[in-house]
């Protein structure tokens, strides 16, 4: 069952903001006709650390983020409603 809410508003937890993040950075990986092999040659990193962000098994850091968004030529910005 569901909790409401006073305000009608349920709060996002930090799983789903890290499942939308890496649908992004999968969607812009492969848009870019990148494998992970490649984005992961470019931000320093190993291709598993690439399929357990994009799977949303990697809880990763900013400074992490960042790096693979350079390593595509993209940018990270953030939206708080």
């Amino acid at each position: 069952m569901k909790k409401r809410y006073e305000d009608g508003v349920v709060p996002q937890s930090s799983r789903d903001v890290r499942m939308d993040m890496a649908k992004q950075m999968r969607e812009a990986r492969l848009g870019m006709n990148l494998t992970q092999q490649v984005v992961a040659e470019r931000a320093g990193t190993k291709k598993s650390n690439i399929s357990r962000m994009e799977s949303g098994k990697y809880n990763p850091t900013l400074d992490f983020l960042v790096k693979v968004a350079e390593s595509m030529d993209k940018q990270i910005s953030i939206h708080i409603d």
